[in-house]
């Protein structure tokens, strides 16, 4: 779990969501084929992030994680519809669109270790006899892995910029915990260091930029 100043994730996520709501309503995008493929999956991550919420405060733990899932395939989907990372689309629909969709991806890939990481927590799980510091290494590990994959298949830097506030947020929260402190800090760097060799990557093969540019 990562130190709580890390959700305040949530308030640009919700920026976003609000700039792709005003730009896939205007006139000029209602007929937009990359945009109407994706409605069906936006309003069902919507749903599923609303019940979300309404079980967590009425912690029903087990049936947010359900829901917790059921909003990361809706938004993996999405990602695979609008082809984020490498589609060709104008700059405003990077910004507004793309560039959305990537963090609010890469923090529910985030949010859905945490909420699991809560669950197991909640039911007193033993972890197999594994210590939960280990067991973090190991999430940590899965993450860093997760994102070598992203930047060099996708080379989509909010996603990976997402991944590195989570770690460090991780190493903050446990500060007291060497090991999984060092290893949070240890991740945020190779996920910085597979940023940059996805950008450089994605610069040969003459690519768009996966961060939106005014042009």
């Amino acid at each position: 779990m990562p130190a709580g100043y890390v959700f305040s994730i949530w308030g640009l996520i919700y920026l976003g969501l609000l700039a792709y709501g005003v730009f896939q309503a205007l006139p000029a995008q209602r007929d937009n084929p990359r945009l109407r493929r994706i409605d069906g999956l936006f309003v069902l991550g919507s749903v599923a992030n609303i019940a979300w919420i309404l079980l967590w405060h009425y912690e029903q733990f087990p049936l947010t994680l359900v829901a917790m899932l059921v909003l990361l395939g809706a938004l993996i989907g999405v990602y695979l519809s609008l082809d984020i990372g490498r589609a060709r689309v104008p700059s405003r629909e990077r910004w507004l669109v793309h560039l959305p969709f990537s963090i609010y991806l890469g923090w529910i890939t985030v949010a859905t270790i945490a909420n699991a990481t809560a669950l197991l927590s909640y039911l007193e799980w033993d972890g197999w006899g594994i210590a939960p510091e280990v067991w973090a290494v190991i999430m940590l590990g899965a993450g860093v892995v997760l994102a070598v994959l992203m930047s060099l298949t996708r080379g989509d830097v909010a996603y990976l910029l997402v991944l590195v506030w989570a770690f460090v947020g991780i190493a903050v929260k446990h500060a007291d915990t060497t090991l999984v402190t060092v290893s949070a800090l240890i991740a945020a760097a190779l996920v910085l260091a597979a940023l940059a060799a996805g950008v450089i990557l994605k610069g040969r093969r003459g690519g768009q930029a996966s961060l939106p540019t005014a042009a």
